[in-house]
């Protein structure tokens, strides 16, 4: 048996049959004029987790990028949007994480955005000018190593190819000088965007004893029926 799940595309348009910690807390959007669907589609927690942090960076690096505040108030309002995108992701996550028993993925990715967050407030108030240079560097790798763990944890081959991208951008910050906190900003909330409106890969379900014996049936019935969808569509 292989580490990942290659039997799955990397990425793919979102699966209907959800399990039950996918249906927990799940937002569906149906916008429509008259007989005219505007914008049609659902969100899970995870989903909704990729949005709120893909809002935070985008306000976070476009504002860097375009308004012209002070470094201070910058930090102020980055240290405030990073704690507000920790605890929603904590809230958002924490019982899907449980059942898929991989909590320390939520912590790793908490431990990783303060530990940004202290050193780009130390770098502004404390003026470590080397570091203050290098701040889109700082959290596409935090990204970077955040999303390995996902993918490591997951077994999903697309958390670590955007893991990868995050890598290659940094590499590219050179080039792109004058630009770099909105490149770093399009790279950032363009993935969590993505991440947000497709299916991705991971390992097979597993059972887990927060679930009762009939949310267990309701999982692998919801498991056969995305392995026939899939059978189906090919």
């Amino acid at each position: 048996m292989t580490f990942f799940n290659v039997s799955e595309p990397l990425i793919r348009s979102k699966q209907e049959h959800l399990d039950v910690q996918d249906r927990s807390g799940l937002l569906q959007l149906n916008w429509q004029i008259g007989n005219i669907t505007l914008f049609s589609g659902f969100y899970t927690r995870i989903d909704q987790t990729f949005l709120l942090w893909g809002l935070v960076t985008a306000g976070i690096f476009f504002t860097a990028q375009f308004v012209p505040l002070s470094w201070s108030f910058q930090a102020i309002l980055w240290s405030t949007l990073t704690i507000v995108g920790t605890a929603g992701m904590a809230v958002l996550t924490l019982f899907w994480v449980k059942v898929e028993r991989v909590s320390w993925i939520l912590y790793c990715w908490a431990m990783l955005m303060i530990t940004g967050l202290v050193l780009t407030d130390c770098s502004i108030f404390l003026g470590w000018g080397g570091l203050l240079q290098h701040l889109c560097d700082l959290w596409l790798g935090l990204s970077a190593i955040g999303y390995f763990c996902t993918g490591l944890g997951l077994r999903s081959r697309t958390f670590i190819a955007i893991g990868l991208a995050h890598l290659f951008a940094i590499g590219l910050l050179p080039f792109v000088a004058p630009w770099q906190y909105l490149t770093t900003g399009i790279i950032m909330a363009g993935c969590l965007l993505l991440l947000s409106e497709l299916q991705w890969d991971m390992r097979s379900p597993i059972d887990n004893t927060l679930l009762s014996e009939e949310q267990k049936e309701f999982n692998r019935i919801q498991h056969q029926l995305r392995q026939l969808s899939a059978t189906v569509n090919k």
